[in-house]
């Protein structure tokens, strides 16, 4: 019989040990990526937008024009607008009831934030209005929405009044608030008149931080509120 002779074995190196390095090397950088993805998602970054036009003029150009003209000794006297009020009455809601809607939806659209409903305070015989119900709309304007509209109002809506010569320089109420009346709707370009049920005027109404009626009047007058024009003695007797 033969005899079967060993065949000698090779010893492979054992790279257990490296290879469980390389793994671990290999899985830190996975954790980094999932613990910077955990931060990413707990800090997102906040999305950069664009300041309205009209602020951004107050700041850098109104601002220090009225600071020389009224000769403030603090950048915090400088008036600015505060917020603006819009408010519409609708004694027709009694009688109609899809005038609230409407209403709402107009003034939603003009001022890109839903208006809420006034109420009656008061139950009144006299114009069949009872405690508590719906008879007007109001809207209060602050910060970038604020500047918005009224960047609309001064340069894209107004000069489409028909016969439009400029608003009245006496409309304050003597602590630097400002009182328009629009009557129609339509002036503003987000309303199509053939979607509207029927022509509504509102009020508008700017707060200011003036002490006086003459500051509140330069502040507006600078940020583009089209005012009449100042007639002379002279003219006037002519």
């Amino acid at each position: 019989m033969q005899e079967v002779q060993p065949t000698d074995r090779i010893e492979e190196p054992d790279d257990s040990a490296g290879t469980n390095g390389e793994e671990t090397q290999e899985a830190s950088p996975v954790s980094e990526g999932a613990s910077s993805k955990k931060e990413s998602k707990g800090k997102r970054a906040a999305p950069s937008r664009e300041r309205p036009r009209l602020l951004t003029r107050y700041r850098n150009e109104l601002s220090s024009q009225m600071a020389q003209e009224f000769s403030y000794g603090n950048s915090m006297e400088v008036p600015a607008v505060q917020k603006v009020v819009i408010n519409v009455g609708l004694g027709e809601a009694l009688t109609n009831a899809r005038a609230m809607e409407a209403t709402i939806r107009d003034i939603g659209m003009i001022t890109g934030q839903r208006p809420v409903s006034t109420k009656a305070r008061r139950s009144v015989a006299t114009f069949k209005v009872r405690e508590g119900q719906a008879i007007g709309v109001m809207v209060t304007l602050r910060g970038d929405r604020m500047y918005i509209f009224l960047d609309k109002l001064f340069n894209t809506a107004l000069p489409r009044i028909r016969d439009f010569r400029g608003v009245s320089r006496s409309a304050f109420d003597g602590r630097g608030n400002y009182s328009l009346g629009i009557r129609e709707q339509i002036v503003f370009p987000e309303i199509d008149y053939n979607q509207i049920d029927k022509l509504r005027g509102f009020q508008v109404n700017i707060i200011t931080s003036a002490k006086t009626d003459l500051e509140a009047l330069r502040l507006l007058e600078l940020m583009g509120m089209p005012f009449t024009r100042e007639q002379t003695r002279e003219a006037v007797n002519a």
